[in-house]
């Protein structure tokens, strides 16, 4: 059997759209779908200073735009934490490389590389695209 991946970004705006049909028609199969995605959903950082974890922001999303809260507790010389720095990470496509990512909120100690590597790893990782039971 031959599994096919897509990056995580592309499955979770898939699902989306997915769960907007599957609402508008009534579907059945919308539970499983909505299961899909909070397992997708899973897979996005959390902790290592992303301490509240990464939330889909669905109602900023889009068929173009996928919308992410990700506020990060920064730590001072010490050790000690210091504050929260908020932050949105917004994901468009792009012809070139799939998907651009990019950082909002204030880069308070030049956190935004920092979130946009994490981020990137996270979602351009393949994933299985189909849940259990939709094939």
């Amino acid at each position: 059997m031959h599994t096919t991946t897509m990056p995580l970004y592309a499955a979770i705006a898939s699902t989306l759209a997915t769960i907007e049909r599957c609402k508008s028609a009534r579907s059945s199969f919308l539970p499983n779908h909505e299961a899909h995605l909070r397992k997708l959903l899973d897979m996005l950082p959390s902790g290592s200073g992303l301490d509240s974890g990464t939330q889909l922001l669905e109602g900023e999303c889009k068929s173009n735009k996928l919308v992410f809260q990700a506020d990060f507790h920064h730590m001072n010389g010490h050790g000690m934490y210091d504050g929260w720095s908020e932050h949105h990470v917004i994901v468009t496509p792009s012809l070139e490389t799939g998907a651009v990512i990019r950082i909002t909120g204030r880069n308070r100690n030049s956190i935004k590389d920092y979130l946009h590597d994490v981020f990137h790893h996270a979602l351009f990782q393949g994933v299985d695209p189909h849940p259990i039971g939709s094939t």
